[in-house]
């Protein structure tokens, strides 16, 4: 992307890229070159579906991964199975998530997911049982709260690799072996550093192995699904300069692809890109959105507690603050809370999350639980590391006060979802908001191809998953359909990868 000032004429002048876009001179010292019908840069969850499905339909395929294994995060990914459901219905959840994203993203890329994920994820599902991965379908259970709401009439498929710490990346090595089996050539630790171009087409990549550099000619197509720039600090400063002061979750997303296509013509999107920001393992995912007390670690209460997930970083991006706040609640939360959206968790199995307790952790990333409880407020502020224990306890008390009024008179929550905290034992969830991902990516059309800055496809690329964008464009990335992300990237993967092999 261009920056850009203004003249004295009121018009905008193009003056010079930022420093981590300025085009690198082509690499000429090539000591190897092979032959494909399709090159794919990167193992992740787009990738990886994709060689694998570009092989089946009878390509030739090399994969290309930077890392020594294939590398992804999260657990779910959702489909659609339209056969069983209502087309008006799937239409309208369209509708949905292009209001999620401010209708900033291309429809045609929502519609792409919505008529191709369900075949998409039955055929993730097949593959990765013959490939041993751990994986079941979950099927309608998380979606269930978001279809009574709307009423709508879908069926979904949803991938779930697990249990946790197991996720999408085991099951992306798993997969890989398979594509490996099925004839995809896979080059781990080999780092993608420039795009051939060839009178106005990409022919090839040019990557580094161990012994230098080797050009990877596609006849077909080359396919970028490199993830997310979280980790360049640059990148990140330019476009995203509110996450500062939050930590990243992954580590070797510097916006390769990004940068490889912008080099060979390709344009970034606008700026005003898609943060991820979660924390679903301090405590239960499925409570992560329910509207218990909300404290920052100074102890006061800050925001209207029904605002999801999704938005929580909005309120923490300060350097004080860091992306950490608690749920407070107490140990009638099961009854009290039983009418609220969301999956609460009973006290037994609430006691994988918490560090204190001597019980099986499967299911749960140890190094990230955080749940605790007390018997006193006081006890309970100390643990989760609230800094004024005084105005914690006032807090609360404050709070109690306006349940017995009914009226939530500092933010406006509706009373019925107002509930006393009067009855030890305390809970309280320390939940640490991070960056998981930088969701926009480089310009593309319905096809997945990439654009030049004058919104012409540049033949023979393809960028898919995070590189791509024109996906999302809000503020945050919706929560509205459970494993969205994963979910369109395998999806995208799939779709590219066979649409190129046909080529």
């Amino acid at each position: 992307m261009l920056e850009e000032t203004i003249s004295k004429n009121n018009t905008y002048t193009e003056t010079k890229v930022p420093k981590f876009l300025e085009k690198p001179d082509p690499i000429t010292d090539i000591r190897e070159t092979k032959d494909y019908d399709v090159v794919v840069v990167g193992a992740g969850s787009p990738g990886v579906p994709c060689a694998l499905a570009a092989v089946e339909a009878g390509a030739k395929v090399a994969l290309l991964q930077k890392e020594k294994f294939a590398a992804a995060r999260g657990n779910a990914g959702a489909g659609i199975d339209l056969d069983a459901s209502d087309p008006a219905d799937v239409e309208s959840l369209i509708s949905l998530l292009m209001a999620d994203s401010a209708h900033r993203p291309k429809r045609e890329l929502i519609e792409l997911w919505a008529k191709n994920s369900g075949e998409v994820i039955q055929w993730l599902l097949e593959k990765s049982k013959e490939a041993d991965a751990k994986v079941v379908d979950m099927g309608n259970g998380p979606h269930e709260a978001m279809l009574k709401k709307h009423g709508y009439n879908i069926k979904f498929l949803t991938s779930y690799f697990g249990p946790k710490p197991y996720d999408a990346g085991s099951g992306m090595i798993a997969l890989c072996k398979q594509a490996q089996k099925e004839g995809v050539d896979v080059f781990f630790r080999t780092p993608a550093q420039q795009l051939v171009v060839e009178n106005g087409r990409v022919t090839g990549v040019i990557a580094k192995d161990s012994q230098g550099y080797v050009r990877f000619n596609a006849r077909k197509a080359v396919v970028v699904g490199t993830g997310d720039y979280q980790n360049d600090p640059d990148m990140l400063r330019y476009y995203m300069p509110d996450v500062a002061n939050l930590q990243c979750k992954k580590n070797g997303r510097t916006g390769d692809g990004h940068k490889m296509i912008v080099w060979a013509g390709g344009k970034i999107e606008n700026i005003g890109h898609t943060k991820m920001c979660h924390d679903f393992d301090s405590g239960p995912a499925g409570m992560c959105d329910m509207p218990f007390l909300r404290v920052k670690l100074n102890g006061r209460r800050f925001c209207d507690e029904t605002v999801g997930m999704e938005l929580m970083n909005c309120y923490l991006l300060s350097a004080e603050d860091q992306g950490h706040y608690c749920q407070i609640f107490d140990s009638t939360y099961m009854n009290k809370a039983a009418d609220w959206p969301g999956e609460l968790a009973d006290p037994e199995e609430m006691k994988k999350y918490m560090p204190e307790e001597k019980v099986d952790r499967t299911g749960v990333i140890r190094g990230l639980i955080n749940t605790f409880k007390a018997d006193t407020l006081e006890e309970l502020a100390t643990k989760l590391k609230i800094t004024d224990t005084e105005a914690f306890v006032a807090t609360v008390k404050r709070y109690n006060e306006m349940v017995s009024t009914g009226q939530d008179t500092e933010f406006g929550v509706p009373s019925k979802y107002l509930k006393a905290i009067d009855t030890p034992p305390y809970y309280g969830i320390h939940r640490h908001i991070r960056l998981t991902m930088a969701c926009s990516g480089v310009e593309v059309n319905g096809d997945l191809q990439c654009l030049d800055t004058e919104g012409k496809p540049i033949e023979g690329l393809y960028a898919i998953g995070n590189c791509a964008g024109n996906f999302y464009g809000s503020v945050d990335y919706p929560l509205t359909v459970f494993g969205l992300n994963l979910g369109h990237n395998y999806t995208e993967g799939y779709v590219v990868g066979k649409k190129v092999a046909a080529l």
